[in-house]
Formats: structure tokens, C-alpha cells, sequence
């Protein structure tokens, strides 16, 4: 691999091809005309999501396999929230002029590496000159079957509330990051990781849009802006999906989140920085794990079925949010634009 900066557009998607085969089973073209063209026949999902320097990674700290890993985990993780089948994706990459080709080898062989786990191809996107590295990628994912695509509305008072993934952990890892740089790695492996590499739960979207199929779908979402902010989003209170219950009344919920449930690593993190664990795993953003709600029935089934499934509290009727009998509305998740 040649030192320096790339001479031309040709050189980039050179590099990017070494990874990602024009053609792939499941796809009829790939990139290199105009559009993609994929299979008919079956509804597919669809996501887009930015991911920029200095706003959602940092290079200072994250390695470029890293950063090419999380921006297209982060957009596997909304097909996980949907229970789909990830397919393809595109990637439109803006580089600064002094991006080294032996940095931008290892951003596709991140992503690439997630990418072939997922069998997905990439199948076109676009190249531009930037000041600061910015990625956006957009996914496309199989829906598995009529009914399998679950979406955030659904809730009804009595309803489970749960999780898939811990809680928190990543936030700690980014405070840690942000202070330490890598040398936080050594002290909070697992909470850096959650930060850096996330892993996004298809198996567990999967296992709950089958369980849908035969029963009332779960309403499922991806934790990624903390349950401050996306409890609310499921529940229909950010004024984003406007979901009532069957009398038309607002939803709310009532959480018990016992601090012995959290990850072990947030709750050192918390001892040692003075904070409360069970705030912090209320506040955590880049979680990426899964948030919903299903008929208290589905639990046992769903218990055995999926790894890290845990019961955080019930719906219910009304427009408050409590966590262990106490209101959450002085507590302000993360927001690009506050």
C-alpha cells in the first residue's frame, strides 16, 4: 500500500473493491451503474444514518477499523430494531486531503468484516472531498415473512417492557475516552468496546418478529439515544408516532431498574466518578441495544429464546414515566441539536 494521499477517486474505490465484490448472491446489479437493482417480490427495510468526525467518533481515540465497524453496525442495528434480515447497503464517504490509504484499508476492513458476517452486499454510494471524515450509509433488510416488520407503535397498558444489551455501558466507556484515550481500555475494557464496537442484535430482532408472527408483535426499538430519550419514542410521548391505547389514552410506564442488574464495569465506573448507575444507565446513548414492549405472556418463551433479554417494567396508562418510583423528567438525554 502506498504512503501518502490517494491520487485519485480510482485509487479509493480500488481499495474499496478488495473488500466488496460487485457481485454478490441476492443481488441482480451492483454498484457501478446508476442504481442497484435487488430482487422483487418481498417489502424491504430500509435505513440511512450520518456518522461524522468530532460529532459521533473521534479519531484521536478510535481506530480506523473501529470507525468503518460502528457506522455500519449502527445501521444494522435499526434493521435489528425491525426484526429484518440485513441485505445490502450503500456508503457515501467524504475524505479529507490528508487521509492515508493504509487508515481508509483499515475503515473498509472493519466494515467489511461486518459486513460478511451479515452476508450484505454494497452496492453503490458516492466519494467527495471533505474537511472533516464523514460517513453515511443507508441499509436495506429483508422483512422475514407477512407481519415480521415490527415497528415502534403497538404498546398497551399492561404491556412487558424490556431490554436486549446492557444498559449505560457505553456512555461510561465514552467519558473514560474522552479523559483517558485508549489508556481507558486497560481499566473498562467491555464499557470502551460498547463504545467503539458495538454489535448489533439481528439475531435477537429476528427471534422476537418470528415470535410476533404467531401472537401480538412486540413494539421494538434501538436503544441508541438512552431510554430518557427513546422510552418516550416507543411510548408515542416525543409527538414522533402518536400511539394511544385502545380508549385513546396517552401511554407511560413505570421501570424498576435495580443497580445489581447493571453491567459491572458501569457501576465501578459510577463508584469511582461519584454517580448514580441507574441515571447513567437511563442517560446512556450508543447502547444500541434493543428496546420494547410485548403481552406479558410472550416473557417466558422470549427469556429462553434470546440472550440478555431482560424486564424493565410495564406500561401504563397516562403520560409519566417513573423508574423505581421515581419521575425521570429531570433527567435530559442526549440531543445532536440542545
Amino acid at each position: 500500500m502506498p504512503a501518502g494521499p490517494f491520487a485519485s477517486e480510482d485509487d479509493i474505490l480500488d481499495t474499496l473493491g478488495r473488500y466488496f465484490p460487485l457481485r454478490k448472491p441476492g443481488v441482480l446489479v451492483g454498484r457501478g451503474d446508476d442504481c442497484a437493482l435487488l430482487p422483487g417480490g418481498k417489502p424491504l427495510s430500509i435505513s440511512s444514518d450520518l456518522f461524522l468526525e468530532d460529532v459521533h467518533f473521534r479519531t484521536s481515540y478510535a481506530t480506523a477499523e473501529e470507525i468503518g465497524h460502528k457506522a455500519l453496525a449502527c445501521n444494522i442495528s435499526d434493521l435489528a430494531a425491525c426484526g429484518s434480515k440485513p441485505l445490502a447497503f450503500t456508503l457515501n464517504l467524504g475524505l479529507p486531503r490528508q487521509t492515508d490509504p493504509t487508515w481508509l484499508n483499515s475503515f473498509f476492513a472493519g466494515m467489511g468484516s461486518l459486513a460478511s458476517r451479515y452476508g450484505m452486499a454494497l452496492i453503490g454510494g458516492d466519494l467527495s472531498r471533505t474537511d472533516k471524515l464523514l460517513v453515511s450509509v443507508t441499509v436495506f433488510g429483508e422483512v422475514i415473512g407477512v407481519g415480521g416488520f415490527l415497528s415502534r407503535a403497538g404498546s398497551m397498558p399492561g404491556d412487558a417492557i424490556f431490554v436486549v444489551g446492557a444498559l449505560g455501558l457505553a456512555r461510561a466507556g465514552l467519558f473514560e475516552l474522552e479523559k483517558r484515550g485508549r489508556s481507558a481500555l486497560e481499566e473498562y475494557p467491555k464499557a470502551c468496546q460498547a463504545l467503539l464496537k458495538p454489535e448489533p442484535m439481528v439475531d435477537a430482532g429476528l427471534m422476537l418478529a418470528r415470535a410476533g408472527m404467531n401472537a401480538r408483535p412486540p413494539a421494538l426499538m434501538d436503544l441508541s439515544d438512552g431510554l430518557v430519550r427513546d422510552l418516550p419514542r416507543l411510548l408515542g410521548l416525543s409527538g414522533e408516532t402518536g400511539v394511544w391505547d385502545e380508549e385513546g389514552e396517552t401511554l407511560g410506564a413505570e421501570l424498576i431498574i435495580p443497580a445489581g442488574l447493571l453491567h459491572q464495569e458501569l457501576i465501578a465506573w459510577c463508584r469511582a466518578n461519584g454517580k448514580n448507575p441507574v441515571h447513567e444507565a437511563l442517560l446512556g446513548g450508543d447502547d444500541y441495544a434493543l428496546l420494547g414492549s410485548c403481552a406479558p405472556d410472550m416473557l417466558a418463551a422470549l427469556h429462553a429464546a434470546i440472550p440478555d433479554f431482560w424486564e424493565i417494567g410495564v406500561v401504563t396508562a397516562g403520560d409519566k414515566i417513573f423508574c423505581n418510583r421515581e419521575p425521570i423528567d429531570n433527567l435530559k438525554g442526549f440531543d445532536h441539536f440542545s
